[in-house]
């Protein structure tokens, strides 16, 4: 049999995208209305794993199961082809299933259930988020296999969940239970966006992410603001100046315990190339908001904000004379790693009661942690030398992306090193109506994927392998 190589792997992809059969595919899955979010769609969300992952991870010679989850309706997938104990094992995930279609809301009346083409845009509800780019992964395996007469070089396990979307209920818990199951080495997936369209990007964990209220209710009932002004508290000033006390005019976080270490040096160096913002559709970036003498690339990848993401008090839509009696505002964390997320409501709490706040409540956060690997690790510099070996582009690398997903599964319960590689870009109306991919990045994913897979089994005998 002739040897195997690299660019018959990248031929192999080549072919599937460009004879149609790619698109084929990613529109019978975008057509499995698998909306997490829809309690009447529990069906559908199996259906997708049993009738539509399953075939075709067996096609990889990849034995698959699919479980019910711990935590609610949504049910997962495991699946895993052995080729050698002494070889390193990849585990790849994702997520079938997608936000509400929101039906007669695209434009052109489109349909979130049909992959419509129209120009380099292809429509469909889950063609970004997620369902094109696991396919990405399941079609670049099948190019390694063909290259190399069946074989990938590494062990393969997949984890496809069926809740991400609703906040991966369960996945923790089913991961734990599963620990020997999904054991492998190191985690290689695809969500999210690129740092912009043009450049192919690597991140390594996320942000963590924490919501809370505060809440100060001073009596019952508004009163008269021309017979009580000046003399009750008014909730909206005091919530405000208590907000204030937590971030400064502009943007900052001034309550120590909620402020991140130092940005490590290689992560500073990771992101020196990086730059936010500047496509099309981005807004334009404040160069004077939030932590002094970082850069912009540094304060959303390597700092920690706090936002408001709403503030209530009175009727805003219809004020009336009244000095209104209670107060609300959500806040947000956006935490890297380092960060005591864990007592987030305990230090905002005794940082209130030092400013003379102690009358407002803190509701306890759910906290999704966050993660960062090393960008040293060898995992990444194989991905990186892959990737612009195949493109003939560096790739941005990020150590964390700025946003949340729920890696801190995967980083810290399996204890793996965490590779993302994502294809869609950040102007993909992910979550809303008119969700699309860019057909020349989904061309360019699977050939990456086919570049990184087929290394890795090249390289198999010198990549760190994990003690279980």
């Amino acid at each position: 049999m002739p040897v195997a190589s690299r660019a018959d792997a990248l031929s192999a992809a080549a072919r599937e995208f460009d004879s149609g059969a790619f698109q084929r595919t990613l529109a019978r899955r975008v057509a499995h209305r698998t909306e997490s979010q829809n309690v009447e769609r529990a069906a559908a969300l199996r259906a997708y794993l049993v009738d539509e992952i399953a075939p075709s991870l067996a096609a990889l010679g990849v034995a698959s199961q699919v479980f019910d989850n711990p935590g609610g309706a949504q049910p997962l997938l495991v699946g895993q082809r052995i080729e050698d104990p002494a070889l390193p094992t990849v585990l790849v995930y994702g997520h079938g299933d997608v936000v509400r279609g929101l039906e007669g809301r695209w434009r052109d009346g489109l349909d979130p259930w049909a992959l419509t083409a129209q120009g380099e845009r292809w429509y469909g509800r889950g063609s970004a988020d997620n369902k094109g780019q696991h396919s990405i992964a399941i079609a670049a395996l099948a190019a390694v296999q063909a290259a190399r007469g069946g074989s990938l070089g590494f062990n393969l396990k997949w984890l496809v969940e069926m809740g991400e979307e609703a906040g991966s209920p369960g996945l923790d818990a089913f991961c734990r239970a599963q620990r020997d199951a999904l054991a492998a080495d190191v985690l290689v997936a695809s969500d999210g966006p690129r740092l912009r369209a043009g450049r192919p990007t690597v991140y390594l964990g996320t942000r963590g992410v924490a919501n809370f209220d505060l809440t100060l209710r001073l009596r019952d009932g508004g009163h008269h603001s021309g017979n009580w002004g000046g003399l009750l508290r008014n909730p909206g000033t005091v919530l405000a100046h208590a907000i204030a006390s937590m971030v400064d005019a502009r943007g900052a976080i001034t309550i120590d315990a909620l402020r991140p270490p130092p940005i490590p040096a290689a992560v500073k160096r990771a992101l020196a190339d990086i730059e936010v913002g500047g496509g099309p559709d981005d807004p334009a970036v404040d160069r004077d908001w939030g932590e002094p003498g970082l850069t912009p690339a540094e304060r959303v990848f390597g700092w920690n904000t706090i936002e408001v993401l709403a503030i209530g008090v009175g009727n805003a839509a219809n004020p009336v004379n009244a000095i209104p009696h209670e107060a609300r505002a959500t806040l947000q964390l956006r935490f890297v790693v380092g960060t005591d997320a864990a007592r987030l409501r305990e230090h905002v709490l005794a940082h209130l009661r030092r400013h003379g706040f102690a009358g407002i409540e803190v509701s306890e956060p759910t906290v999704m942690a966050a993660t960062r690997l090393d960008p040293d690790n060898e995992w990444v510099r194989l991905a990186l030398r892959s990737i612009e070996q195949t493109t003939g582009s560096k790739p941005a690398l990020l150590p964390n992306l700025g946003g949340s997903l729920p890696n801190d599964v995967f980083a810290d319960i399996l204890g793996l090193p965490t590779v993302w590689v994502p294809h869609s870009y950040p102007a993909c109306s992910q979550h809303a109506p008119d969700e699309h991919v860019l057909a020349s990045l989904m061309r360019e994913g699977l050939l990456m994927m086919a570049g990184l897979f087929f290394d890795i089994g090249e390289h198999a005998a010198a990549l760190p392998r994990r003690h279980h």
